[in-house]
């Protein structure tokens, strides 16, 4: 999908710019999301969906913890707003 989006938008001219730096984070980026997704349909498989699923909608909350106390990004009253929402449905899910 992602490099339909490329050409979709005629953004290819610049993928000869990328460093191999970013190429190498973009490719274990990717190694990382297929890996994931196969765990996340394993528990699926292993474990009742009630369950599972919203372990996996609080790495949403992790995320912006994280942001905000790693790499210092703002935390603005919407992304507060989004993360309570967030945190909220989950424990609705798990009730």
């Amino acid at each position: 999908m992602s490099w339909g989006m490329v050409y979709l938008t005629n953004a290819q001219n610049g993928i000869a710019g990328i460093s191999r730096k970013s190429w190498m984070f973009l490719i274990l980026s990717g190694l990382a999301t297929g890996a994931s997704w196969l765990c996340y349909y394993r528990a699926l498989q292993m474990g009742e969906a009630s369950k599972v699923v919203p372990i996996d909608k609080l790495s949403v909350v992790i995320t912006l913890v994280l942001a905000f106390v790693i790499l210092h990004e703002p935390f603005t009253a919407k992304s507060l707003g989004g993360c309570i929402l967030i945190g909220a449905g989950t424990l609705l899910m798990v009730l």
